[in-house]
């Protein structure tokens, strides 16, 4: 796959409103066109997105309150970074609550439910196929989304859309890999099979067990960077 491709800016301009802002740097956080420790420096935001100080000012303010970016008094805004606890400690989190989520569904489903999840998986298999990771990323978010609101716990869906969005800036890592997009692709199948079967315990086991790479891939880069001094 051509990563560089993947990151390429888009070249059409990009709104200039501060909900556009953020969907536009949290988009390159995702796929890696900013990187953990980047300095976001204002003018040249408001140079790329022609736009004011204060909406830079508040869509940076925004992913501050999102996790993605850190602000520093007299410094300046960051992407953040994570230390080895950070990522174990939020991917412990979003476990339990991914999990709990998983337990809660009650089987069997309707058979509609099901077809729906079925209907985007076969989206998600076609972007893995072709190899366009921002439509798997995308796809992958409504899966899992469509996967949990099945508990029928808005507040519980909340919780896991929010600590997975913390998170963004760790999963680049493992999205640029063709063998861990397969991997997921395959595991969410199994995760279907297994409502097939009201199977819950290896839904909560499939749950788990696949918010595993995506961590222990950023770990790895990350520990290659500090090695390099990147």
């Amino acid at each position: 796959m051509d990563v560089s491709a993947m990151t390429r800016r888009p070249e059409t301009a990009p709104p200039c409103s501060a909900a556009g802002l953020v969907t536009q740097l949290e988009e390159d956080i995702v796929f890696g066109r900013l990187h953990p420790r980047e300095r976001l420096v204002e003018d040249e935001l408001m140079a790329r997105f022609e736009a004011k100080r204060h909406v830079v000012r508040e869509a940076l303010a925004s992913l501050d309150r999102m996790g993605l970016v850190e602000r520093r008094r007299n410094v300046g805004a960051f992407v953040r970074s994570f230390s080895t606890q950070e990522v174990e400690e939020l991917y412990d989190l979003r476990s339990l609550l991914e999990v709990e989520a998983a337990r809660q569904i009650a089987l069997p489903l309707a058979p509609q439910a099901l077809d729906e999840l079925v209907a985007i998986q076969h989206r998600h298999d076609e972007a893995v196929a072709q190899g366009h990771a921002r439509e798997v990323f995308v796809v992958n978010l409504a899966f899992h989304k469509t996967l949990f609101t099945l508990a029928g716990n808005r507040t519980l869906a909340r919780a896991i859309e929010e600590y997975a969005r913390q998170t963004y800036a760790i999963r680049f890592a493992g999205l640029v890999s063709a063998e861990y997009r397969s991997k997921a692709r395959d595991e969410h199948w199994q995760m279907i099979e297994a409502l097939r079967r009201n199977d819950s315990p290896t839904l909560q086991a499939l749950c788990r067990a696949h918010l595993r790479p995506s961590q222990d891939a950023y770990l790895q880069t990350q520990r290659l960077r500090d090695a390099t001094g990147g």
